[in-house]
């Protein structure tokens, strides 16, 4: 059974959810300045030239890495380019609702982030915005007005647009600077309403969208292996902050993470696997074993890349190991050596369609197991505790004239999911914290930045260029993740059974 206890809640990111971008001084981040897209369309960013020339990138996963050097990211001034996540869900002024809608499920925690600019509108200022630090102070009342445990992200692709602009974003080291500053503010601020902090949402995802998370302009490989680099710093120099001076709060690094299957029982394609999911482990490995890969550093050297490691970091990196390794989980990858024509997608990665799996209207693949590896496959590396802070399916979700949503299909997903989870759980003796579903509210997709793509338990009314009434509608699922709260996942029958 899961234990007593267990975590159970849901998810979001400031940046897709919040709302209120220029609202009471905040800053630009760099994802304000990135437009919708759609299925198939890559979300775009306008830049300008010093000498006036306009341009268009895109600067989302799997588009362009870079834009022209001395360009700078602006707000379109024609208004061709649609800002969903200007508005989001507007989280912003339902942060109350929204909550108790979250305490009606019965959720016992909320993964959320800090809005960096919120704080701090260029990432520079010595002092904080005060508006941004009593937003975040009501929030998290309201959570433990209904005995809900904040668990805070410190950077959720929300680096201040500024950082981009001066530094190259966290290619320069002074950025690390920056982000202790706030980190450090933040943390001391909150340090009797958050126990839980993460420093850096899936920062892996650097390597296909270094831009959205280390504000890179220039995204050349050099620049994203110095930029991850200071990430692991000021990760490592939050967790020993912490940990010097707040005893019983814990730290954890996120990684984007799930199992991946060679497509046939080619020795070549065994071997694609295993080095695709060791890519991805020497990020957490930095994290939660305090060093640095020497096959990663070899690999840097025949590319010839230095990294600029200074007296001091490499200890800094062994005392700055987290405490727990969360993760996002949607399904897994599967890849070959062998020229496929059938294609599909996970989250920012591509991979080839596994004839075992169904996938959903995006390409994503429902994989039953995916928990329940992926937490074997982490424990067994670094024998730590584990969270999965990201688990969920996007639909495009239909409102009926009676204001429900009938998302058996979410459902069903989160059935195998939860099952899979329970599984680590109960059979392989896994310690596992709690289950954060993405996302608890509905809010604007990442990769595609429109709201067609829905996750959550709860419809929010926007379209994709926030037309609608914003009212909120709890959908079938929401009664469903109600039940499962209420019996700490020993019920996972449909919703009709009772």
């Amino acid at each position: 059974m899961f234990p007593e206890h267990f975590l159970w809640g849901g998810a979001s990111a400031a940046n897709q959810y919040e709302g209120g971008y220029a609202e009471e001084g905040k800053g630009l981040n760099c994802i304000d300045v990135m437009s919708s897209g759609s299925y198939g369309v890559q979300r775009r960013t306008k830049w300008q030239m010093p000498d006036g020339t306009v341009g268009i990138s895109a600067l989302c996963f799997g588009g362009d890495k870079e834009i022209p050097v001395g360009a700078v990211p602006i707000l379109d001034p024609d208004h061709e380019l649609v800002y969903p996540s200007h508005t989001g869900s507007d989280f912003y002024h339902h942060y109350k609702e929204d909550i108790k809608l979250m305490a009606e499920m019965g959720f016992k925690c909320f993964r959320l982030s800090i809005n960096w600019a919120r704080i701090f509108p260029t990432g520079q200022e010595e002092e904080p915005l005060q508006a941004g630090l009593d937003f975040y102070d009501k929030v998290f009342e309201e959570c433990h007005q209904y005995g809900i445990e904040p668990l805070v992200t410190l950077s959720h692709y929300e680096t201040p647009l500024q950082l981009a602009i001066d530094y190259n974003g966290w290619a320069s080291r002074k950025v690390v600077d920056h982000f202790f500053h706030y980190a450090k503010t933040v943390i001391d601020y909150y340090k009797d309403k958050v126990k839980y902090w993460l420093t850096f949402n899936e920062i892996n995802c650097i390597e296909h969208a270094p831009y959205v998370t280390a504000a890179l302009l220039q995204g050349t490989e050099e620049n994203i292996a110095i930029a991850a680099y200071h990430q692991f710093i000021a990760s490592a120099k939050v967790a020993q902050y912490i940990h010097e001076n707040y005893p019983g709060k814990e730290v954890g690094m996120m990684l984007s993470f799930g199992p991946v299957y060679g497509l046939t029982s080619d020795p070549a394609d065994q071997l694609a696997a295993y080095k695709a999911m060791e890519a991805n482990l020497y990020y957490s490995d930095v994290q939660m074993k305090g060093e640095l890969s020497p096959f990663k550093l070899q690999e840097y050297k025949e590319k010839g890349i230095v990294l600029p490691i200074l007296e001091g970091d490499l200890e800094l990196l062994k005392e700055g190991v987290c405490d727990f390794v969360s993760f996002s989980c949607y399904g897994s990858t599967t890849v070959t050596t062998h020229e496929e024509d059938s294609v599909g997608e996970g989250n920012m990665v591509r991979g080839v369609k596994n004839p075992y799996l169904e996938t959903n209207a995006w390409g994503w693949p429902t994989d039953p197991q995916c928990l329940r590896l992926t937490t074997n496959i982490l424990y067994n590396r670094y024998g730590k505790p584990m969270w999965p802070v990201e688990n969920g399916i996007g639909w495009s979700d239909q409102l009926t004239k009676d204001h429900q949503v009938h998302d058996d299909y979410r459902i069903r997903y989160l059935q195998q999911n939860l099952q899979s989870l329970k599984d680590a759980i109960e059979k392989d003796r896994l310690p596992i914290m709690g289950y954060t579903m993405w996302s608890a509210i509905d809010l604007v997709s990442n990769g595609e930045g429109e709201m067609n793509k829905r996750y959550g338990f709860v419809y929010v009314d926007r379209d994709n260029v926030g037309n609608g009434t914003y009212n909120r509608y709890p959908k079938d699922s929401f009664e469903w993740y109600k039940r499962v709260i209420a019996t700490n996942g020993e019920d996972l029958s449909d919703l009709e059974a009772r």
